[in-house]
């Protein structure tokens, strides 16, 4: 029997006994999206106070907010909702997950792991052909002699190396970024796109050479606090990408090709970005040809910190007036070979899981962009069902009501 979506998730360390915030799809001629709380005893629609995580998360105090409201109009159960939200056993009765955000822009921060730097200027330089990826990774080991994990991006040490690396004919735009005083900070999908927990997420029909990337998403409110972390699969193309870096859009930006979830954990008492800091990301690919791969990302291995990774993103040159959700990059690119691709790639119907002890697992099938359902909810769909149901309001005002 082929492993479920459920069967893959693994809850957080702990339980949701912090603060949790997410979004369900509520069934029915008079439902649509709403924002929930989670807690240990169940789900629980908040929709009436607040419409939308965009707003909750510009409060100046949103776990306050949270805390002060009733625990009315219970969904169900953590473990019902998640079992509903596998598209292979929904009920169309039941309320399932959405990816936990709505209007925020959702960005990424790329080459922020020395060990995904490498595979960035592998794949540069193999064109996007993965055959040729192997001799390549090798012969670049031993070529720049030295652990780029050491080296902080735009110190003067980073800047030695750039200039040995130029003279030897081997620098490279992800190099630049990579150890540069510039993050790589780039737009990955369009506010709305993103899914959630058990859909479907997308790779791009006609690539041969792709792979998850299991991230860490920071919740920024518009004011560029960070308020919160969730978890992310930044798919990526690496036949794409390698072939031309003016690709990226094409390698990102497809249909279901970014995953959000489960829930969003916001900052408190309990959970801090210093927590962020120092978690472990591991991540679980199972196919129906039997391959598993399985890998470990760690945080406390990123070469620029979060916080100055969020400075790069939103400042007074740049302004996101709903907020914005940044994936912080990741050390994990599988390279074990499958059949004859000559390294890793996907196939239909992986099955992906990343978790973190504090934020519990993200699940999703993999899938094509172009067989998976499209996107057609998006902002003015959004505004014209929050205003069917009397909603439109709390959307941009939160309010406390009895």
């Amino acid at each position: 029997m082929h492993e479920t979506v459920f069967d893959a998730y693994r809850p957080p360390e702990g339980g949701y006994r912090g603060t949790w915030v997410g979004r369900a799809w509520l069934p029915g001629p008079d439902g649509g999206p709403a924002v929930v709380v989670v807690r240990p005893e169940g789900v629980y629609d908040i929709s009436r106070h607040v419409a939308t995580v965009s707003a909750l998360l510009d409060l100046a105090d949103p776990v306050g907010f949270l805390r002060s409201l009733p625990d009315d109009r219970r969904l169900g159960g953590v473990d019902e909702l998640l079992a509903d939200s596998d598209p292979a056993q929904r009920r169309a009765d039941r309320p399932s997950l959405l990816a936990p955000i709505d209007l925020q822009a959702i960005k990424a921060a790329g080459v922020t792991f020395a060990d995904s730097l490498l595979e960035r200027v592998v794949e540069e330089q193999a064109k996007g052909d993965p055959a040729r990826a192997a001799a390549i990774r090798g012969a670049l080991v031993a070529e720049i002699g030295v652990d780029l994990s050491r080296i902080v991006p735009g110190s003067a040490e980073a800047e030695a190396l750039r200039v040995a690396l130029v003279a030897r004919g081997l620098w490279s735009q992800y190099l630049e970024v990579g150890i540069g005083p510039d993050a790589e900070i780039f737009t990955k999908a369009q506010p709305g796109s993103a899914v959630g927990y058990g859909a479907g997420v997308g790779l791009h029909p006609a690539s041969r050479w792709n792979n998850p990337e299991p991230e860490i998403v920071l919740a920024v409110s518009s004011a560029g606090a960070i308020v919160g972390a969730t978890l992310g699969n930044d798919v990526n193309l690496r036949d794409f990408e390698g072939r031309s870096a003016l690709l990226l859009s094409k390698a990102k930006d497809n249909n279901a090709s970014t995953a959000i979830g489960p829930f969003l954990r916001l900052f408190d008492e309990s959970f801090s970005l210093d927590d962020v800091r120092t978690t472990d990301l591991t991540l679980r690919v199972t196919g129906d040809d039997g391959f598993v791969v399985e890998g470990v990302s760690s945080m406390s291995r990123i070469s620029r910190d979060p916080a100055d990774l969020v400075a790069a993103t939103i400042g007074r040159e740049h302004q996101y007036p709903d907020g914005l959700m940044l994936f912080l990059g990741t050390m994990f690119v599988p390279t074990e070979p499958r059949g004859e691709t000559g390294g890793f790639t996907h196939r239909p119907n992986d099955l992906v899981s990343i978790h973190a002890a504090p934020l519990g697992t993200l699940v999703n099938r993999v899938g094509r962009s172009d067989l998976l359902p499209e996107w057609t909810f998006g902002t003015r769909a959004l505004i014209a069902n929050l205003a069917a149901r009397g909603l439109l309001a709390v959307a941009v005002t939160p309010q406390r009501q009895a």
